[in-house]
Order: C-alpha cells, then structure tokens, then sequence
C-alpha cells in the first residue's frame, strides 16, 4: 500500500505540479498556535508539511530555528506533545502528509518501538533523523517501516555517489537535496549548482527530489521548481512566525505560501 506521501507524489506528478513542502517548529511561539499554522498551510496550498522537532542543540540549524527551537522548549514541547498536535491536526485534515524532522536524541530517548507507534497512532506519515546516516539508521528503519511511515534522508553537496546509492537502498517517500554546505537560512542558492547536481541525483535515486535550504521568496521558489520535485522551505517560514504579532502569525504564513505556491505553478 502506497503511504500518503506517495500518493501525493502521484497525485501532483498527474497534475503535472511540483510539491510545496513547509517548514516550521512544533510548538513555535507556542503550542496553541501550532494547528492553526498548519491548516493555514494546507489552505495556501502545501503538500506536505515538515514539522521540527525542538532539540537543544541542532547542528544543521541556524540561528533563526535554533530560536524557534528554544522558544518552543521553553513551554516544554516534546514528542508527546507533538503527536498530541498531530492528532488534532488529524480529526479535520485526514489527507495532508506530516513527517517529523529532528535529531536522534528525543528519539533514542523514548525508544524507537515506541516512537514509531506512536507517531502511526497519531497520524505522522514520515520521519527525517538529520543526525542519522544510512548506516546508522538500519534499526529505527526498520521499526518504522513496520509502523508503514517512511524514512526520509537528507544529501548535501558533498555527498558521494556511494552516499547516494545507500540512500537510494531504504530511503522512502522523498529525498531532502540540501542545497548548500552550511546551516539553514543561508542567503544564497546557487540554482544552476543544484541544477547540475540533480540529473547525478535522479541516476541513483528513483524517489522524488525535494530542494530546501536557501529559497526565501517565490522567485527562488519558481527557480528550485522548475528542476525538483519538490520546493522545501523553513527558516523563511519560522522568520515570519517570529516576526508576527500572534494574532497575524496564520494570516501571514498563508499569504506568504500562497505567493510561493502561485510561483511554483506558474
């Protein structure tokens, strides 16, 4: 049975329409608000949603989700309560895929069984380790595909051709192209470097290719779509959570992925 990333894949592929996948962290600026933002998601017209998981300590982050990440700890967010959010998520949208992107350890803390069924109960449909290659990985991968949720890996720049093919072997769902060497919110996406790097991609990995790090505004969005699959954004997001007044923060997130959407389908 295909799990609900693969069938929006399939969906959008007929359509002939690229995926808009957003970004932000659970609980940021604090949980009350966290459903709403991601229905104001799928209103604008996100396929799928990325929702972080807060961790004391990112290495992949800048400082615009470390900041999102110590505002949502700071009212005590954690996994449980994150699937309590999913769940809610889940009684008025039962189609839009939710993966869960982190850091092994909040994972590793509960255990993998137990992580992996609860997010099947709660309604996740994928899991990104950002600290996890795919040797380390073998285990968790495992649990997870009992659970049917989908293990999604990360590629850099740097990354190998080797790399590639590992990945390829238990990769599920999509693939995470991180555009740049450096940590989220970068300034600059050099588009025509990740446009000679997808085709050696796509040779050794048959699942759709989503682009993030870097893309701020519908320009770069239209630019990274016109060569993925998928459009991945985040700290562009978190930044207009921070910078909102609370009462603003859904209104705003959709007028922004509305602008972004109507770029990646023109």
């Amino acid at each position: 049975m295909d799990s609900r990333i693969s069938e929006k894949f399939n969906q959008l592929t007929k359509l002939h329409k690229k995926a808009l996948i957003p970004f932000f962290t659970a609980g940021d600026p604090s949980p009350k608000y966290t459903v709403g933002v991601m229905h104001a998601m799928v209103r604008a017209g996100a396929d799928i949603i990325e929702l972080g998981v807060p961790f004391s300590d990112p290495m992949a982050d800048g400082p615009v989700i470390q900041r999102a990440s110590e505002r949502a700890l700071a009212q005590d967010v954690d996994l449980v309560m994150i699937f309590d959010l999913v769940r809610q998520f889940r009684r008025s949208d039962a189609t839009t895929p939710v993966v869960l992107m982190g850091y092994a350890n909040p994972i590793e803390n509960m255990g993998y069984e137990p992580f992996s069924e609860q997010c099947k109960k709660a309604g996740v449909d994928g899991v990104l380790v950002v600290d996890y290659p795919p040797e380390e990985s073998q285990d968790l991968n495992r649990v997870l595909m009992q659970n049917g949720l989908d293990s999604i890996y990360l590629l850099a720049p740097t990354s190998t051709r080797n790399r590639m093919r590992e990945v390829a072997k238990i990769a599920r769902g999509y693939v995470y192209y991180v555009s740049l060497k450096g940590v989220t919110g970068a300034t600059h996406l050099d588009v025509q470097g990740v446009a000679e790097r997808l085709p050696e991609i796509k040779a050794e990995i048959k699942l759709p290719i989503g682009v993030g790090f870097g893309i701020k505004d519908p320009a770069t969005a239209a630019a990274v779509a016109q060569i993925a699959d998928a459009v991945v954004i985040g700290s562009r997001i978190v930044e207009e959570i921070e910078k909102s007044p609370v009462d603003k923060i859904e209104d705003n997130i959709y007028m922004f992925l509305s602008h972004i959407r109507k770029a990646i389908d023109a």
